[in-house]
């Protein structure tokens, strides 16, 4: 890296902003300099000469952690000319080598480039990428919320022209095998004309794709298969031209044919393989309304989803998809969100709550005011969030890097040594020409490349319609290596509102009076405790004369009777004498439970105790990581007492109460130098620090969006129980990333071997550098089996 990265950053307000961001960056690996003009809002960073090609990325990454925001466009190409993981390489590295870009993820599996960026020119990217050899197109705006496969911006490679290629060269091969069938041999000339039609017409892809790459100095598959099936044709057109007058020369057509043929198949089969890769992508894109109706000028009208406007009223009735994210405004229904949180039961919604454009709406009228339109919306999140995990690269990806760069190369010389080491053993041109061209055909570098981003795009798809997002290939390898979840108490074990847990009377008095009573202070009231009790009291007449008394309590008459709802402060104050119930009062607030006390014309009348109620799902949850091998630690801010009686209910290995969000990251630290990898689960602004320090963040999609943004795992319902489906899809995902890799790695160690041996003909070379392609996507769609609970 050479060219200086100018970022613009937004939140940088004084000279304090300026000094955290110079320091944040400074210390990162491959940064020589950095300079920030607080006018402009721009942080300008000079590599080091060892800076490799993360360094971008990581510089991004510490402004954020510093609590600013990069200001990075994310753009999207839709590629083609890809045959291999040498092309992905070369890809990347011309679009690096654009000044301003950041980040570079391309997907062998779909053909697509995402590219994060600032300040730079789609054109120029497009250019990038052309000077390489390759093409590119822009994913058009009307489109962006479509999986780049399908986007008008770059059209799908036509499946069918392929197979209908496919059929026709084994057409036309066929009578090149039928002395292999004990029929009759064509004449010469018929052999070159069947060969060279499939040769060079139907095969004549694999020269254009050959000669793009080789006139920009490099080499792909392309490459090999032109050299290997060319030379079978022209050492028969030799043999042909050299035969001696009355004798049949042994010629190879049907290897060059059959070879070509074989490999068109496999690439029509392939392609239809690596559709299915995203089925899931395809499954939400279908929850994408086309139309909504609009109430405007209180008039209905019907728009494009894509001319409506933040505020717009929506009307959905039963049966009806949800158009937009946004908030109920008039109505109630049930909405199945199945497809977007992996939620199996119907949500009921009432006016305020939260729905998700997609969502099916049940039984019921609502009218939803629109909130977050396009990019915004949680669908749109989701697609892309599944499409970038499918493009990144997982650490495991490297080696393959490493060995994609060399590989043409490598093969090339070793066809040669092999042609060289034939006819020096006195094996005679034509033995040594077929054995070169076997190591050319067998040595297919594709199933290296498809191998983990297709088992990244249908893992991290299976896991979207669990409801578990995973932000990247990074993200997804760490997480079935997590020994240690660390969980947040309040919102992510916890229902996180406050219900009633204990109502003690004096004696005397009945609990429903009691909490009649207290209702009835209550009916107007905005806090939480409030609301806890209206709904264990619903319906009834409120209290005259309500008074607020901040930090106290609330004073109001009912039925010519003075009373006092509030804590033992208030008691105190006016003189109540509430030791009748002290003991029961101490016992409680050792178990962590908030204390409401009743009093009725200065006599004390009972007390109600409140708690977070656990989730009804998060005993078991825990119980499935134990069952994993996983530690379960809980980290809180509240009191010890409350911290323990939750983890009671739980069964959680560890507490750790009464902790600061500083605390928890320093507590996190301490974890993490055990050695093993920890995970922290969270939902709150407070978690975030927490969730950034971890290993692998896990944020409750019930959460912030602040606390999303630092999760490497985003959970779409707040169910603890998805932490281990998470974990165990991860280990699933990766399990097949390496059994893809293995299998292709040992396809090509046992098969050039055997081709430099003499012991695999070119027609059986080609054949197993096909299915070697198909076998391995075909193993990646076996994750679409996953199911959560699994």
């Amino acid at each position: 890296m050479s060219a200086i990265l100018s970022l613009p950053v937004k939140g940088m307000n004084c000279v304090s902003c300026v000094g955290r961001v110079e320091k944040a960056v400074g210390k990162l690996s491959g940064v020589a300099g950095v300079s920030i003009n607080l006018a402009s809002g721009r942080v300008m960073v000079t590599p080091s000469a060892d800076a490799d090609v993360k360094m971008p990325a990581a510089v991004v990454a510490a402004i954020s952690a510093a609590g600013y925001t990069p200001l990075v466009e994310p753009l999207r190409l839709k590629l083609t000319g890809l045959r291999c993981a040498g092309c992905v390489g070369r890809v990347e590295k011309a679009l690096r080598a654009v000044p301003g870009v950041i980040d570079v993820k391309i997907s062998q599996a779909t053909g697509t480039a995402l590219i994060d960026a600032a300040d730079v020119a789609e054109a120029d990217l497009i250019a990038a990428v052309t000077a390489a050899g390759y093409g590119a197109a822009p994913v058009v705006a009307e489109d962006a919320t479509a999986p780049s496969g399908r986007a008008s911006g770059g059209a799908r490679e036509p499946v069918i022209g392929e197979g209908a290629r496919a059929a026709l060269a084994l057409l036309l091969a066929a009578p090149l095998l039928l002395p292999m069938l004990g029929g009759p041999v064509l004449p010469v000339w018929a052999q070159l004309l069947l060969g060279s039609l499939v040769q060079f017409g139907l095969g004549w892809p694999f020269y254009a794709g050959a000669w793009n790459t080789v006139r920009h100095g490099a080499a792909n598959m392309d490459v090999l298969v032109v050299l290997g099936t060319l030379a079978g044709w022209g050492l028969s057109g030799w043999m042909a031209l050299t035969a001696h007058e009355g004798h049949a020369p042994h010629l190879y057509y049907e290897a060059s044919a059959t070879i070509v043929a074989m490999l068109l198949l496999g690439r029509w089969l392939e392609a239809r393989a690596k559709r299915k890769t995203g089925a899931a992508i395809e499954a939400l894109m279908e929850l994408r309304p086309q139309v909504a109706r609009v109430r405007r000028d209180g008039v209905e009208v019907t728009l494009p989803i894509a001319e409506l406007r933040r505020g717009d009223v929506a009307l959905v009735r039963a049966g009806e998809q949800v158009p937009v994210d946004g908030s109920i405004l008039e109505g109630a229904t049930h909405l199945d969100e199945s497809m977007i949180t992996g939620e199996s039961l119907p949500v009921a919604k009432g006016v305020g709550a939260a729905v998700t454009g997609g969502s099916m709406n049940l039984d019921g009228f609502i009218a939803v005011t629109a909130g977050a339109l396009g990019a915004d919306s949680t669908l749109f999140r989701i697609i892309r969030m599944v499409e970038e995990a499918g493009a990144a690269k997982a650490p495991i990806q490297r080696i393959v890097d490493k060995v994609s760069a060399v590989f043409v190369p490598v093969i090339l010389i070793l066809a040669l040594l092999t042609l060289t080491g034939w006819l020096l053993a006195g094996a005679g041109v034509e033995a040594a020409m077929i054995n070169a061209v076997s190591v050319l055909v067998i040595a297919c570098p594709c199933a290296l490349g498809l191998a983990t981003p297709t088992a990244l795009m249908v893992g991290t798809g299976a896991a979207a319609r669990a409801g578990i997002l995973i932000r990247d290939a990074e993200a997804l390898e760490r997480a079935r290596d997590i020994g240690v979840v660390a969980f947040d108490k309040t919102g992510t074990l916890t229902e996180g509102r406050p219900a009633i847990a204990v109502v003690q009377p004096v004696t005397g008095m009945d609990k429903d009076t009691v909490l009649r009573l207290a209702a009835a202070l209550q009916a107007a009231s905005l806090h939480p405790l409030a609301q806890a009790v209206r709904d264990a009291m619903p319906d009834v007449t409120a209290a005259g004369a309500i008074r607020a008394l901040p930090g106290l309590g609330v004073e109001g008459t009912l039925d010519g009777r003075v009373l006092l709802l509030g804590n033992g402060r208030l008691m105190a104050e006016r003189g109540v004498d509430v030791a009748s119930l002290d003991t029961v009062a101490r016992g409680l607030t050792a178990r962590g439970h908030s204390l409401s006390w009743l009093a009725a014309d200065g006599r004390v009348l009972g007390l109600i105790a409140f708690g977070d109620k656990v989730k009804q799902t998060a005993p078991a949850a825990i119980a499935r990581l134990k069952a994993l091998g996983v530690r379960t630690i809980m980290l809180t801010g509240d009191n010890a007492g409350a911290a323990a009686a939750a983890a009671a209910a739980l069964g959680v290995d560890e507490v750790l109460a009464e902790l600061l969000p500083q605390d928890k990251g320093q507590a996190l630290a301490r974890l993490k130098a055990g050695g093993r990898v920890v995970a922290m689960v969270g939902d709150g602004i407070n978690d975030a620090p927490a969730l950034a320090a971890a290993d692998i963040g896990i944020a409750m999609g019930t959460g912030t969006d602040i606390a999303m943004r630092a999760a490497g795992i985003t959970l779409m319902r707040g169910d603890p129980a998805l932490v281990a489906d998470a974990i165990a899809v991860s280990r699933r995902t990766v399990t097949k990333i390496r059994q893809n890799l293995f299998w292709a790695f040992i396809y090509n160690l046992v098969g050039v071997p055997l081709a430099m041996a003499g012991l695999l003909n070119p027609m059986l070379a080609g054949a197993a550098m096909a299915a070697s392609s198909v076998c391995v996507v075909g193993n990646a769609l076996l994750l679409r089996g996953w199911r959560a609970g699994r």
